[in-house]
């Protein structure tokens, strides 16, 4: 199995999941993206198809190890839901395995206060 066999089957189930849950003001979809370098998250509303609030290792000083800047994004995301009266949240791993950054990312959101 080749590296574009990987991304299509990933493309896949992020759009089956996709298909079954839709964010709004009062809980919107946090979705996790994550590159070879990055991680990026945001809370999306699908139903005026805005983004609420966005978070990304790029610009931020977080931790050297990836697990601990994964979970430091998840906490500032908690933080920015907090700031805008949002206390719950959909969590949408976008076709990634639950486990490692992807996970830190949602264990640091619920240590932040947002639940889902």
């Amino acid at each position: 199995m080749n590296i574009q066999d990987k991304q299509l089957q990933r493309q896949k189930r992020k759009l089956r999941i996709r298909g079954k849950m839709q964010g709004t003001a009062i809980k919107p979809r946090l979705t996790v993206f994550r590159s070879n370098k990055h991680l990026y998250a945001q809370l999306i509303d699908d139903l005026e198809g805005r983004v609420i609030a966005s978070v990304s290792d790029l610009k931020e000083t977080l931790p050297a190890k990836r697990q601990e800047r994964a979970k430091e994004l998840g906490k500032k995301i908690a933080q920015m839901a907090k700031d805008k009266k949002i206390e719950k949240a959909i969590f949408d791993r976008s076709g990634y395995m639950y486990h490692g950054n992807v996970k830190a990312i949602a264990e640091g959101a619920r240590e932040g206060g947002l639940s889902f």
